[in-house]
């Protein structure tokens, strides 16, 4: 277990070896558990108190952990990951027999038999959403101020323009670059799939629709309705001047497309996120008197992850599911993939340059850290996201994994994730500006530099105003065919492959409001110290341990060390520990390290035992 270290200096007969020595024996009353005893061996060439007593000439060495049972520790590892391991299984299975079964030909039945496992893992999953949303967003934002969340989201959603608009230009960059558009696709595909989109649809339907879902006039209706524009057949009647001719004559009937604001099927989102986000906000000014119903939303949030954590086991066999059934509903999938597979390979081609290349490096230039770590924590919403094409789908694990594994702040998670769902669409802009240029490219339209950048900025504020539900994007790209003057009704063409690359463009939208949230976090951490230092908590201790009440008897330090780090010691190598006896009675020791900690500025102890079972993971608070 790692202590909070308190700030004494050690005295200059006590050996800093020795210091760790005594200090490691300190037991703890509210536990049950004691230490035996640690023999610590320092680096020679690092002090871990003062760093400058050290061999200032010898070269510092890299970063070294003890294993003493690599056996236990793959076996331990492999117990960690069980769940993400199982549902890669699930997608692999799902890949290799829906391409096997193709050649059994099966009928409608069949393939509704094969997908009705995913289908309920996905009812399962939204079932989660609309309660998740409403008790993370109330309890999170009554535990900040109103000037905090002000700050929060205007951070957040300047941050979601950025990438938005920078994965859109990426999308123009790409499709010149690769050029994956041909008039012989069209002659192929022609005929294949028929529009059934609204060719009317219009980027200031999008904003005024965005703008009367921010403000639902029913918060009920809300829960599982969003309102949309529709164009609609009207009869007019036109009188013609004419003199010769009696009133009769001058009468003739003319139709027009007018606009109608309807209802749609669907949660409306960003409505109940504005509602809770003002009720927490005011809730919370209350003090004492709003505390109890505070407290009540705070218990469903940590209901509802518990029920979420049930949820996702059941994710390998959802997943397989899924991935199978799609591939045996689409008819023409050789002929489909040999002729669009290039477009297919430019948007993949995206999608992984912006998660393995441009967002890891804002995430090391914003908060330097490794972002490999946090990037394969979110590895199980990545899967989830692909299977069910939602970003809204996979929020309940995302938000399991963002407050579990990756350790942000879930007072920051909890703005950010939902609002995300909903703004953030990463992966849509940059899917919208390579099937825009791709329609040019396959009708041999030559474009300007001025429409490039006019489908680029279009795209941008055409994903800011979609809907979090699959294949909406498509409505997107008629917009922007629009907006340029393109044939709208080759949109159409995309239909028979939507079913793919929108798995992976959802896989950007859901990271991306993952590396938001952490990246926000990192902005806000200076003003939410100063909140917890004005609340009287104890800022080196995460917030979430404040509010969960399963978590504060497990979290009291065992060990406790009289040294503080400074900002330049932050990145100086860790001490090697070795030959760590057992915290734990008949439980080998796995690995420990002494490292610095960013997070809490300070140096931790970090020591890994195994038990039988289960596997008891003592690490840093």
């Amino acid at each position: 277990m790692a202590g909070v270290l308190e700030d004494k200096e050690p005295s200059e007969s006590t050996s800093e070896e020795q210091l760790l020595i005594n200090n490691a024996k300190t037991l703890n009353s509210n536990r049950q558990r004691a230490y035996t005893g640690y023999c610590l061996e320092l680096h020679p060439r690092y002090d871990p108190v003062s760093p400058k007593k050290a061999n200032s000439g010898a070269k510092m060495s890299p970063v070294r952990v003890t294993d003493m049972h690599s056996v236990q520790s793959v076996w331990g590892w492999l117990q960690r990951n069980m769940l993400l391991i199982l549902t890669f299984m699930g997608v692999i299975v799902g890949v290799t027999l829906g391409l096997g079964l193709r050649a059994a030909d099966p009928n409608a039945i069949t393939i509704l038999l094969i997908s009705y496992p995913g289908e309920l893992f996905i009812r399962m999953l939204k079932l989660m959403i609309l309660p998740l949303i409403i008790a993370s967003l109330i309890s999170g934002s009554a535990s900040l101020n109103a000037d905090m969340s002000g700050r929060i989201v205007y951070r957040t959603v300047l941050y979601f323009l950025a990438t938005s608009l920078l994965n859109a230009i990426l999308g123009v960059v790409l499709v010149i670059a690769i050029h994956p558009g041909s008039p012989v696709t069209k002659q192929v595909l022609e005929g294949e799939v028929t529009s059934k989109l609204d060719a009317n649809s219009n980027i200031l339907d999008g904003f005024l629709d965005l703008g009367r879902n921010l403000f639902p006039d029913n918060l009920f209706q809300a829960s599982f309705q969003q309102v949309h524009t529709v164009y609609e057949e009207k009869q007019v009647l036109i009188r013609h001047h004419n003199d010769n001719s009696s009133d009769f004559e001058n009468l003739d009937f003319s139709t027009e497309m007018v606009p109608q604001v309807k209802y749609r099927a669907g949660t409306n989102t960003l409505g109940i996120i504005v509602f809770c986000l003002v009720f927490g906000s005011l809730l919370g000014s209350l003090g004492k008197k709003g505390a109890v119903v505070v407290e009540f939303f705070s218990v469903i949030d940590m209901v509802i992850l518990k029920i979420v954590t049930g949820i996702m086991w059941l994710s390998p066999l959802g997943v397989a599911s899924v991935i199978m059934s799609k591939i045996l509903s689409v008819d023409n999938l050789g002929t489909v993939m040999s002729n669009l597979g290039l477009f297919i390979v430019t948007v993949v081609i995206g999608v992984f340059i912006w998660q393995w290349i441009i967002q890891n490096l804002l995430y090391f230039l914003f908060v330097r850290r490794n972002p490999i770590n946090f990037y394969f924590n979110l590895l199980e919403p990545w899967v989830t996201s692909f299977a069910t094409a939602s970003t809204a789908a996979t929020l309940p694990i995302t938000f399991r994994c963002m407050n579990d594994k990756c350790g942000v702040d879930p007072r920051i998670s909890r703005f950010v994730l939902p609002i995300g769902a909903t703004v953030n669409m990463d992966g849509t802009a940059l899917f919208v500006s390579v099937g825009t240029i791709f329609i040019a490219q396959m009708n041999e339209i030559p474009l300007s530099m001025g429409e490039y950048v006019t489908i680029a900025i279009t795209a941008t504020a055409a994903s800011v105003a979609s809907a979090s539900v699959p294949s909406a994007a498509l409505v997107l790209i008629l917009i922007v065919l629009t907006t340029v003057n393109l044939p709208a009704g080759d949109v159409s063409l995309l239909f028979t492959i939507d079913w793919l690359v929108d798995r992976f463009r959802t896989t950007n939208n859901t990271l991306g409001d993952c590396y938001s949230a952490a990246i926000v976090a990192h902005w806000s951490r200076g003003d939410l110290k100063s909140m917890d230092m004005d609340a009287g908590i104890d800022p080196t201790v995460p917030s979430h341990y404040h509010e969960d009440p399963e978590k504060p008897a497990d979290l009291t330090p065992l060990v406790s060390r009289s040294h503080q780090v400074n900002e330049a010691q932050l990145h100086a190598p860790p001490a090697l520990l070795k030959g760590i006896e057992s915290p734990v009675k008949n439980s080998p020791v796995i690995n420990c390290v002494m490292k610095n900690s960013p997070i809490l500025n300070s140096t931790e102890l970090i020591v890994e035992v195994e038990t039988v079972p289960p596997q008891d993971k003592i690490t840093n608070i």
